[in-house]
């Protein structure tokens, strides 16, 4: 029963995998994820590991692949302008895929069965959970390969920051020492108003006297470029 379940498992783990990278419409990609992380989750409760299965679904499914599912749910991004540079680097995407597929069949090549005897390589406490046993062992004997991993997965996300970020002038910016060089008299004015009389009654809220474009960065969201020498002759 054990393993028919097991192959039932990884026939769904494999099949949502695939459908993954294959699927045209994004959000129908993340929610083949979400399938393919149950499952996976499922073959980890089979092999008695229930701390990985709760967490893969717990971590994986509720928070990593639901944000991937509203990210691409929210934001507006144009599939077909992503995808028109798809001719342009089909070919050096051809070299990269020849060379891994070359690499996966030396590998499988040479592949050898285990021994059916299996050899615990750590010797660990029979009495512990195997939570406590899997923190053992990740903190004690492999906490530098664990520490690596954490960097590996930090040089990605500062990877993937770097690729996507674009310098797009959607935000107002100060220049932070005209900011700082403002004086209070610049920037509030205290206004005493009559007992039971509201701020719209005397002319709304005052502006600061200060206009704003003085310590903001020219070209920012909202602040004029300034007029170079050439404008201001067109100009006249």
């Amino acid at each position: 029963m054990a393993q028919l379940v097991f192959y039932v498992f990884a026939t769904v783990l494999v099949f949502s995998a695939i459908m993954v990278i294959t699927a045209r419409n994004p959000v129908h990609s993340v929610l083949f994820l979400i399938l393919a992380f149950f499952n996976a989750s499922g073959l980890f409760l089979i092999a008695g590991a229930e701390f990985l299965a709760m967490l893969l679904v717990i971590v994986y499914v509720g928070a990593v692949a639901v944000l991937f599912l509203f990210v691409v749910m929210m934001l507006d991004i144009d599939f077909s302008r992503l995808r028109e540079g798809f001719q342009k680097y089909a070919p050096l995407g051809a070299c990269v895929g020849g060379v891994l597929l070359a690499e996966l069949v030396l590998a499988f090549s040479n592949w050898q069965m285990a021994p059916a005897e299996i050899r615990t390589p750590l010797a660990v406490d029979p009495g512990l959970t195997n939570t406590a046993a899997l923190g053992t062992v990740i903190y004690t004997h492999y906490i530098l390969l664990f520490q690596a991993c954490g960097l590996v997965l930090l040089v990605a996300m500062i990877g993937a920051i770097v690729l996507t970020l674009r310098d797009q002038p959607m935000g107002r910016r100060q220049v932070v020492s005209r900011q700082h060089a403002r004086t209070v008299a610049d920037t509030l004015e205290l206004v005493t108003l009559p007992l039971g009389e509201n701020v719209s009654e005397h002319g709304g809220f005052l502006r600061p006297k200060g206009s704003y474009y003085e310590i903001a960065v020219p070209g920012s969201y909202g602040v004029p470029q300034p007029q170079t020498q050439e404008d201001e002759e067109k100009g006249a």
